[in-house]
């Protein structure tokens, strides 16, 4: 007999998920979207199965944005044992070494001013980076190493916020593409005993603070009591995570032509950069940005219907 197709709902907005501990962030992706039987779905950049916290879900019209919280700046607590280094940079590896730990908070604090500001990482093995097409950690996982070029980041907050035994708690702000696993073992190599993430819990994505997050537990909590629609009350709109760009809104004239994919004119409009736009029942209908003659090109759309 053959099993009848499930016919997904069309869904639009994002989930501020809590990720469980465990979980890749594609899998924690498809259980909500399982959830909420939501046609489209994509989420905003991998945090590791060892890591909790912040990650946004977007769905249907919301993944046409993805990318921008994708760049957007993060914010991390991590707790990092000091004494131990693993092949992976946290607790899930192997132990490579243990060593003596004789340094406490001061030695700590006096070292993080060489971490903030940009600074240059090179990336673990243990990451989703390609070399010629194949992830980093798949070579790794074969016994492989390979040369990483070192990249550009920017650490705009580093602090100590606990020191007990042999662990350090740091809270860490810092651009895309940071590697928190990078930044405790190089502080691991300069304080002479080495360090590994042990917990890692991100507290921020863009705009997102832990504050606006669901669990999972929540959601199939919801699901279980009253189905697919039940969730729809924890859905964000598909521009919040875009709520500190300028927000323009056009007459029904404009939106109509910019809709049609044509740039328009819009007298608040700033001198440059990148805007969000609303039709003139104030709707969302998508991003554009200021071109050289002072008009409003589109990028991308949102068709909203009559």
């Amino acid at each position: 007999m053959a099993q009848v197709k499930r016919i997904r709902r069309k869904v639009d907005g994002i989930i501020l998920l809590d990720k469980p501990h465990g979980f890749t962030s594609n899998a924690a992706l498809q259980k909500v979207r399982w959830l909420l039987n939501a046609e489209k779905a994509g989420h905003t950049g991998s945090l590791d199965p060892l890591a909790t916290g912040v990650l946004p879900l977007c769905f249907g019209e919301a993944t046409k944005f993805s990318q921008y919280l994708l760049d957007a700046d993060k914010g991390y607590e991590t707790v990092a044992q000091l004494g131990v280094t693993t092949t992976t940079g946290d607790a899930e590896g192997d132990v490579i070494e243990r060593r003596p730990v004789t340094v406490g908070r001061a030695e700590i604090e006096a070292l993080l001013p060489r971490f903030r500001g940009e600074i240059k990482q090179i990336p673990p093995m243990y990451s989703a980076l390609k070399k010629d097409g194949q992830p980093l950690y798949k070579l790794a996982r074969a016994g492989e190493v390979v040369e990483r070029e070192a990249r550009s980041v920017t650490i705009a907050r580093l602090e100590l916020l606990a020191c007990e035994g042999e662990q350090a708690r740091l809270a860490v702000d810092c651009s895309k593409g940071t590697y928190i696993r990078t930044l405790v073992e190089d502080l691991g190599q300069l304080l002479g005993c080495g360090a590994h993430v042990a917990e890692l819990r991100r507290t921020k994505a863009g705009p997102f603070d832990l504050t606006r997050t669901v669990t999972l537990e929540e959601l199939e909590a919801a699901h279980a009591e009253g189905g697919n629609e039940a969730l729809d009350r924890f859905l964000l709109p598909a521009d919040s995570g875009l709520l500190d760009w300028p927000l323009l809104q056009f007459s029904e004239h404009s939106a109509f032509y910019w809709l049609q994919g044509q740039p328009v004119r819009a007298p608040e409009a700033p001198k440059f950069g990148m805007v969000r736009v609303q039709d003139h029942n104030g709707r969302f209908i998508g991003i554009g940005e200021v071109s050289d003659d002072g008009r409003i090109a589109p990028r991308r759309l949102i068709y909203t219907g009559a």
